[in-house]
């Protein structure tokens, strides 16, 4: 028998199998710098409108880890994927480089006492250090950016225009000086932002306190009585002891009702819902004598527990009545509600105790608890309460508590001079910040949807934001203030711009190494220098001003606002946070038009990522194992607006996916082997008509892959493209093509046609997933045959794909009925191999027997439905006719009969047909291949 095999087209490419991403990654990563593949983008998006991601500045601090991997990744699809639908996209990544943690980290190498020039020096080294770290593991994941030049909020001139930032915010009427608790960490030595606090549980000391009335006549008027004779307390309740010491008040609630209960030898005053539980908690019985409003109460006094001092009664309706005793205790300096209570109530600054000192312990001066740390001071003060009779209960509780983010320790409210913008504060012109905000949310895009709600409630509820930190590590706030008086400098906004230009020079050493005479001259006698450095949330947050406007002038036609901020959830209260409220304070409005927000990344149960669990996935560990295209799939996959869960096991089922759109491209790439594009490509109209649907079907797929892109659903792109792989390609139009693509003739219009729409397929395929299989997509590039730049990422989505004409027969309607059809088939084949009635497919004889709308469409096909259904033989035939032993389907209105073919098979196609040896030349093949080896070859209209 004559071996065949040589006159068949086989597939052929030097494309591996194999992808062996750990090894050639890096080696992609040489050809794009070799190439300046950044550069590159720029020079192609010169003249195109411009699409600006501003990038939030991870901190300096570290190894990244999967969350900023997550975060990475999805910016860079987004940054190729505009690229690819004709947006100049630069992408500038950052750094945010200022802050506690790392002078934190230079304290814990270096010691505490160093002076604060040589901690500024190496905190500024060890920034470095860390982001040179972080730049090549972001730049393994295949991140395109601007890595030569980023941009850092240590570098001179963004130092100095965050000075110029502040200068615009104090020149707007924003920034203030005041009195005002905050959350304070010791361990910090300084005030926290909001976002810098974080709940835990924590053990504290709850007890119930008595103060006794200073004048028991006033207290029978407000409670309608002719006299009280007994001693009578108000009864507080508070988790911190500490506190006591700096009480100044009690707040009851105005529409409350209160009630005077006689327990033997003396009198408690409880909110009168709240009696029964009280006394119970007590070990009392008692009898409630009178009951009064709580706004009868106002201004009642009570002896001060220990001090002398008394505590009047003030009305707040923050007071809660569900637990305690509806009776809050008020410490103006240690608590917010307290501070602005007493506030209204006419009590001044100077007023306000305050006996707590930066590092938690009380002034040496305090009667009995001076020189004592806080929180071990607690049971000292519960132990003073009893001795004075004013300790009703004491009980330790577990309970959520506010911690610092960074030492994982309990932070209080602590009043503290600092500076702050107001968010109701007037300003020199327009509307108050807060009201600015709202209104440039309502301005905003927000993806998810959800993000929108979560960022107005926290506008909408926050209090002033202190931005004044104690520590030497960040960009000073640049104020002279009077000695006498504490004003500012009249000439402040002249003198900062003075100061940046310093800064410019020397980075931030120049303000605390400046002597204010040389700015100030004979007027520096009467002024000094504030010391306090900017929150590093400010820093971040006028990125848009010093960086979008400043080192990194990006350019845009909306000016310097972002089309786009992106950051995991977090950042509400974070980047997201300070830079709408910087935004609106210099510009009026957000520095962005829209905003993304992605979940947290959590092991496969849902769990936090955990060293002490175990289940942390290190992204260095994926592409050292996996590859970052691994990681990347991954990423895509998720979706974003919730947690996105990994583990080992769940990237594994990356790998699969990523697998199986790599063995697509490569049966693509191997059926091109010997396509020229410029010479072989079949016109669309002269295609055989299952090409046609195919390409037609790609681009179908192509509008919503694009969409999905232009929207940033990214686990839809995934879906739809690794759907394609599997079901229109692998389930069926490549195992269809296989006979036509191997068997006709090499030149043949049945064969370039079929490989014109591999072509096609592939020169989209390659683009879709571009943005997403950064490293997979450009060794396909290189693969693919034609003249080619040297990036994918060079070009836009491809517009070689054709439609299938309105008026066409077979439409895609037709081949998506005709693919249930095949499934069906598909699966009585298979039992009929169990059955071992048949051994391969093209041993099967089959019999359609279907309905006649169906019998008309299949009869469409004519003789080449055999070639669609992979079958020797496919006759067709109505419905009515069907034998007792045909089988039915899970198709209305179609049965089917297969038998095993009793005809020769073909030496070289396999199937089993009755003309094998009917010429003579070749004797062991079918009359069709004879025809394809010697004649004019077969002639394809639909398959």
């Amino acid at each position: 028998m004559t071996d065949y095999k040589a006159t068949l087209n086989l597939p052929k490419t030097a494309f591996p199998m194999r992808a062996g991403l750990p090894t050639r990654e890096p080696q992609m990563l040489a050809h794009w710098d070799s190439i300046n593949l950044y550069q590159k983008m720029r020079q192609i998006g010169e003249g195109r409108p411009r699409f600006i991601l501003h990038d939030g500045p991870p901190y300096a601090n570290g190894s990244i880890h999967i969350g900023h991997a997550v975060n990475k990744v999805i910016k860079d699809m987004i940054v190729r994927s505009k690229t690819l639908a004709g947006f100049d996209a630069p992408y500038v990544p950052g750094w945010d480089c200022h802050g506690l943690p790392i002078e934190h980290r230079v304290e814990v190498k270096h010691g505490k006492n160093l002076p604060a020039d040589k901690v500024r020096e190496l905190c500024r080294d060890y920034a470095e250090e860390q982001i040179t770290g972080q730049k090549a593991e972001f730049i393994r994941l295949g991140v395109v950016g601007d890595w030569d030049n980023p941009y850092k909020t240590m570098d001179f001139a963004n130092e100095a225009g965050e000075v110029r930032a502040l200068a615009k915010m104090v020149a707007g009427g924003f920034v203030f000086k005041g009195l005002k608790p905050v959350n304070w960490c010791f361990d910090c030595g300084s005030a926290l932002a909001e976002a810098e606090v974080e709940y835990q549980d924590k053990r504290s000391e709850a007890i119930d306190v008595g103060f006794n009335s200073t004048d028991l006549v006033k207290l029978a008027q407000a409670f309608s009585l002719p006299e009280i004779s007994k001693n009578t307390q108000i009864v507080i309740w508070t988790t911190t002891p500490w506190t006591i010491p700096g009480n100044q008040a009690l707040n009851v609630h105005p529409e409350a009702i209160y009630a005077l209960v006689d327990v033997g030898d003396k009198i408690l005053l409880l909110a009168e819902t709240l009696v029964e539980s009280s006394l119970t908690r007590y070990g009392l019985e008692g009898e409630i004598i009178a009951r009064c409003n709580g706004d009868a109460l106002e201004h009642l006094e009570f002896n001060h527990p220990f001090y002398e001092r008394v505590a009047p009664v003030y009305l707040a309706d923050y007071v809660e009545l569900d637990a305690g005793t509806g009776i809050v205790h008020s410490a103006p300096a240690y608590g917010e509600d307290d501070f602005y209570t007493c506030k209204r109530y006419g009590m001044t600054n100077d007023d306000i105790i305050s006996p707590v000192q930066s590092n938690g312990v009380y002034v040496d001066d305090l009667p009995f608890f001076g020189g004592q740390f806080i929180w071990k001071a607690n049971a000292n003060i519960v132990a003073k309460l009893e001795e004075v009779g004013a300790l009703l209960k004491y009980e330790p509780i577990e309970h959520s508590y506010m911690h610092c983010w960074r030492h994982k320790t309990p932070l209080i409210y602590r009043a503290t001079a600092q500076w702050f913008v107001g968010m109701d504060k007037q300003p020199e012109q327009g509307a108050p910040l807060r009201e600015r905000a709202l209104q440039a949310i309502e301005e905003t895009e927000f993806t998810p949807a959800w993000g929108k709600a979560r960022l107005h409630n926290m506008i909408a509820g926050r209090p002033d934001w202190c931005i004044s930190r104690q520590r030497n590590w960040g960009v000073p706030i640049p104020f002279f203030l009077h000695k006498a008086t504490g004003e500012l400098h009249p000439r402040t906004v002249e003198l900062m711009e003075e100061v940046a230009q310093r800064i410019e020079q020397e980075g931030i050493e120049a303000w605390f190494k400046l002597d204010p005479a040389e700015l100030l001259g004979a007027e520096a006698a009467d002024y000094e220098k504030v010391t306090d450095t900017l929150d590093v949330w400010f820093d971040s947050g006028t990125t848009h001003w010093h960086v979008l406007r400043g080192s990194h002038p990006l350019g845009h036609a909306h000016g310097p606002r972002a089309d786009l901020y992106l950051e995991g959830s977090d950042q509400h209260r974070g980047w997201f946070h300070s830079s709408l409220l910087t935004g609106c304070a210099i510009d009026g409005h957000a520095p962005y038009r829209g905003l993304l927000t992605h979940g947290f990344t959590v092991d496969e149960n849902g769990r936090k990522m955990s060293k002490s669990l175990g289940n942390v996935v290190a992204p260095q560990t994926v592409t050292n194992s996996l590859g970052a295209d691994i990681l990347r799939l991954w990423t895509s996959s998720a979706d974003y607006s919730g947690e996105m869960a990994v583990s080992d096991t769940i990237l594994q089922r990356s790998a699969d996916a990523y697998r199986r759109i790599r063995n697509t491209a490569r049966f693509l790439l191997s059926n091109l082997d010997g396509f020229d594009p410029a010479t072989d490509c079949v016109p669309a109209e002269q295609m055989i008509e299952l090409d046609r649907w195919v390409v037609d079907a790609a681009a179908r797929l192509q509008d919503e892959v694009v969409q999905a892109y232009d929207e940033y659903r990214f686990h839809n792109v995934y879906q739809k493209v690794h759907n394609f792989c599997v079901q229109e390609l692998g389930g069926f139009y490549l195992d269809i093509i296989k006979d036509r693509q191997y068997t006709t003739g090499e030149d043949s219009l049945p064969r370039r046609s079929c490989q014109t729409a591999l072509y096609h397929i592939a020169e989209a395929l390659v683009r879709w997933v571009a943005p997403i299989l950064v490293f997979t997509a450009d060794e396909i590039w290189q693969h693919l045959p034609g003249e080619r730049n040297e990036s994918v990422i060079l070009n836009t989505w491809y517009e070689g794909l054709s439609r299938l004409p309105a008026e066409s027969k077979l439409s895609s309607a037709y081949w998506a009925e005709l693919m249930a059809v095949k499934v069906a088939v598909n699966k009585e084949l298979e039992n009929q191999r169990n059955a071992k009635v048949i051994g391969g497919n093209l041993q099967a004889q089959v019999t359609l027997y279907a309905d006649p709308a169906l019998v008309e469409k299949l009869n469409r096909l004519g003789d080449e439905l055999r070639f669609v259904l992979i079958t020797s033989t496919a006759q067709v035939a109505d419905l009515a006719q069907a034998p007792e032993d045909a089988v039915s389907t899970e198709l209305e209105g179609l049965k089917l009969h297969i038998s095993k073919s009793s005809e020769p098979k073909c030496a070289r196609c396999w199937h089993h047909r009755a003309d094998v040896g009917s010429v003579a030349a070749h004797p062991d093949v079918c009359a069709r291949c004879a025809d394809n080896l010697d004649g004019a070859g077969e002639v394809r209209h639909y398959a």
